[in-house]
């Protein structure tokens, strides 16, 4: 059957927003680019590939940038990520916080705000709404500058049911059953898409770099009051046939150990997770064992202890770091990963925990030399969930740069 006008038309558009992303995609993984380099590296024509950039430029999601030189001909110029006009959201529901971030496509911070509590202490209900607040003051103050919102990804402490839309088990919470991502989409009212996630994804996806053959393949390793993370292969986060893979907190290594809050004993958060550590490090009236304090200063506390070689503390971290190192080694042997990345409280006291980890990886690989897997600690601190919500939310216009409208005349004063 002869293929209609209306048919071919959707199938240029198709091949012109594919094209659209592969281009600013290659921008945000490479660097700047003239026309000519991205043409030949994309293995497009120049006059389509002036076309796409021409077409993006209009969008706000690319800008020309500084002169390229090369050994013959006049200077041309750059073509690199702009993307001020542009934010993606992140947000993340924890035990002792929620906070939101909002990235632009050059993955720089524009917005963050945090809001200490205790959520095992309120309803689910309650604490959405908190958060809800914080995300209607990061949308407000980004529509005032004129930047438009790509979406929202929330990160949550706990199992999500993506296909059913539910936070099943929320042990750390308190919460089971909870429909977040309803909830909501209620409170808000949002035109924008809202999407909700494990906070372990989130942080996961967070560590990869794009272009970093060492962020590649990764494993990254969360610690709270929880213990958490995901595994990262090939630069893609893999989720599992549910969305439930990265639960590490709860393999069992320690049988017939404490119980933990899913109701089993001796999981690996019962012996690696912060309770664990602050438990061993310090007596119940210590300051640094009272949620009141903010968990940076107590991390810090520990930290300054450590630094002045008290003994407590140092055979705390060294023990829990001994633990964190039995449940990597267990990881390793099974997926090989290039990194191991820890993030949350142990990337703020991982340089005390990091010998003991190291131990426990070497003695319990069985490849020679660790398998080659190396342990880093991530730069992200306890912001790495809500980073990776962010960069999840901008995913869809790296996938589909014609959902930002074209902008007729030059927008100014977008910071």
């Amino acid at each position: 059957m002869p293929q209609s006008a209306t048919d071919h038309g959707l199938a240029n558009f198709d091949v012109r927003r594919s094209n659209l992303g592969l281009a600013l995609r290659h921008l945000r993984d490479h660097g700047p680019r003239s026309r000519a380099a991205l043409a030949a590296e994309l293995g497009m024509t120049r006059s389509t590939i002036s076309t796409l950039v021409s077409e993006l430029i209009e969008r706000g999601l690319v800008t020309d940038g500084q002169p390229v030189h090369s050994t013959v001909g006049r200077p041309s110029t750059a073509v690199e990520v702009d993307g001020r006009t542009v934010c993606g959201i992140g947000a993340e529901i924890n035990v002792n916080h929620v906070s939101t971030m909002a990235l632009d496509l050059r993955g720089e911070v524009v917005e963050e705000r945090k809001l200490a509590l205790d959520a095992r202490s309120l309803d689910a209900e309650r604490v959405l709404a908190h958060l809800a607040d914080l995300v209607r003051e990061t949308v407000s103050s980004l529509e005032v500058r004129g930047v438009s919102i790509a979406g929202l990804t929330v990160g949550v402490a706990g199992l999500y049911d993506q296909t059913r839309d539910v936070l099943t088990h929320g042990p750390n919470l308190g919460w089971y059953d909870v429909p977040v991502g309803a909830i909501l989409r209620r409170d808000l009212g949002a035109t924008f898409r809202i999407v909700v996630d494990n906070e372990g994804n989130l942080a996961a996806a967070a560590e990869v770099t794009p272009g970093d053959p060492g962020r590649q393949d990764i494993l990254v390793l969360h610690g709270e009051v929880g213990v958490g993370g995901g595994i990262v292969s090939g630069g893609r986060l893999l989720r599992g046939s549910h969305g439930y893979a990265g639960e590490f907190g709860h393999m069992i290594v320690k049988p017939g150990g404490l119980r933990c809050g899913c109701g089993r004993q001796g999981c690996w958060e019962t012996v690696s997770g912060l309770r664990a550590l602050l438990e061993m490090a310090a007596d119940p009236d210590d300051p640094i064992r009272n949620p009141a304090m903010a968990l940076d200063d107590r991390l810090a506390e520990l930290n300054r202890r450590a630094d002045l070689r008290d003994t407590r503390t140092l055979r705390a971290l060294d023990d829990v770091g001994g633990w964190v190192g039995v449940g990597a080694a267990v990881l390793t042997n099974a997926l090989n990963p290039a990194t191991i990345v820890l993030t949350g409280y142990y990337a703020a006291v991982g340089h005390h925990m990091r010998p003991a980890i190291e131990r426990e990886l070497r003695a319990g690989v069985l490849a020679p030399d660790s398998g080659g897997t190396r342990v880093e600690l991530s730069t992200l601190g306890f912001s790495a969930a809500v980073r990776g919500g962010a960069t999840a939310s901008l995913e869809t216009v790296f996938a589909d740069p014609t959902q930002v409208a074209r902008r007729t005349v030059p927008v100014g004063g977008v910071p």
